[in-house]
């Protein structure tokens, strides 16, 4: 009975493991409102409007897009490059109408979307998203390895010290004034290094928990 009982307690605390990573694992994820918080999907009146839009923010796995539209005029597709390019609303990946979008990526690599009428992707309601791949992911930088030490200078005879030049009757010209770049900002509004950090602390504590379990 108390081995029974011993393995029901290590069972719920391994359930309890499983469920904690999965929410950690969602709370690292973002979801963008394609073109911006209040943008809709629709034709742009801007012709690079949803393309410069992709390329001034950060997908990874796990993120997510969402899509708002009107749903009695207008649809989303997922293409292939091909459809893309040519506007090809007829064989699609994926058909999309209820106007309230959301499309979850599960892969790296290039994702196509059109607008489901075919005037509206020849008048460019269409859009690239580019996910980056996992090794992209809080990547540190390698450590250099340390400098040796340099080899003594041979010594020298002794020099007698030069004699003073003579006062220069201007003063030299004042260096010239640099102006610092500004560092780039992030363009991922998510941590992930402080969600890594939240993983490894509850998966220490939950161990804990087994070990005192089982004795």
């Amino acid at each position: 009975m108390a081995q029974t009982k011993r393995n029901d307690q290590v069972l719920g605390i391994f359930c309890l493991v499983i469920s904690t990573l999965l929410l950690v694992h969602n709370a690292d994820a973002f979801q963008f409102t394609v073109g911006g918080p209040r943008a809709t999907w629709e034709v742009p009146t801007d012709a690079t409007f949803y393309n410069h839009w992709a390329e001034n923010n950060r997908f990874r796995i796990g993120d997510s897009l969402l899509f708002v539209y009107a749903a009695n005029q207008d649809s989303l597709l997922q293409v292939t490059r091909d459809d893309y390019t040519n506007c090809n609303t007829a064989s699609p990946i994926q058909r999309f109408t209820d106007g309230h979008t959301v499309f979850r990526f599960n892969q790296s690599g290039p994702h196509y979307f059109i607008s489901g009428e075919s005037q509206n992707c020849h008048n460019n309601e269409k859009l690239i998203v580019v996910v980056l791949t996992d090794r992209n992911r809080n990547h540190p930088a390698a450590t250099p390895p340390p400098a040796s030490p340099p080899a003594p200078a041979p010594a020298a005879e002794a020099v007698p010290p030069p004699s003073p030049a003579p006062a220069a009757n201007s003063s030299p010209p004042p260096p010239p004034e640099v102006h610092p770049a500004a560092a780039p900002g992030s363009s991922h509004p998510q941590n992930h290094n402080a969600a890594s950090s939240t993983v490894a602390s509850i998966g220490g504590i939950l161990g804990i928990l087994v070990a005192s379990s089982l004795m």
